[in-house]
């Protein structure tokens, strides 16, 4: 599914990226306080394009693009302040628990992977988004576990490639374009696992009464 909608998740995600990185390249001129309004901009953006591919991959699920850029953003738009108190939220305790003992920050991890996917898809608030994820991956978390792995892995070999591919830039050059590359890359391939992953272990245990969308495919690994 990724091949076959490259184009219209990596327009998304660039689209948003540019923007984005234009706007906080604006701010940052403005000295200490414009730097401050270009990283709240990079936080809301950050979390705009969570939501924004979560939509789009719901989207592309019968094999073609229903909505427009711009249609797909603005379905997404009403979730991103939950979306982001929620990743917030999970973000500290999954730091918290792989500072203690690693093995709690993965469990976190494992249990919560579907936060956002709830959130957009379902419209659950924040603290039925952790109780939902964690009862879709309920049975079948070492499957979840192992497909998080992969992809970590996967996007680890991106990274490094994509590093040594500007390595010859300026430091400046090399951050700036560095993000713009990797995001626009790495974030459609994460959306699309996450929501296809919701979708299977939706139909696994049953649809919840505001999931929506036509049954999706078995299997865990990566689209």
């Amino acid at each position: 599914m990724y091949k076959a909608h490259t184009r219209h998740l990596l327009t998304i995600a660039f689209v948003i990226y540019v923007v984005a990185a234009i706007i906080q390249a604006v701010f940052s001129l403005l000295g200490p306080f414009g730097q401050f309004l270009a990283f709240i901009v990079g936080i809301i953006a950050a979390f705009l394009l969570q939501a924004t591919l979560i939509k789009a991959a719901e989207d592309v699920r019968d094999g073609r693009v229903d909505f427009s850029i711009r249609q797909t953003v603005e379905a997404a738009r009403p979730f991103v302040g939950t979306v982001a108190i929620a990743s917030i939220l999970a973000g500290i305790a999954i730091g918290i628990g792989f500072v203690l003992i690693i093995v709690p920050g993965l469990f976190l991890l494992t249990i919560w992977c579907l936060i956002v996917p709830v959130i957009v898809l379902e419209g659950a608030g924040i603290g039925g988004a952790f109780e939902r994820s964690r009862a879709l991956v309920k049975g079948h978390g070492w499957q979840v576990f192992g497909t998080i792995i992969l992809v970590f892995l996967l996007l680890l070999v991106v990274s490094i490639l994509i590093a040594l591919v500007l390595a010859v830039l300026p430091q400046a050059a090399r951050s700036f374009i560095g993000g713009i590359v990797s995001g626009t890359l790495i974030s459609p391939y994460v959306a699309l696992v996450l929501t296809l992953s919701y979708f299977r272990l939706r139909d696994v245990h049953g649809a919840g009464p505001q999931a929506a969308g036509p049954p999706a495919p078995g299997g865990y690994g990566p689209a």
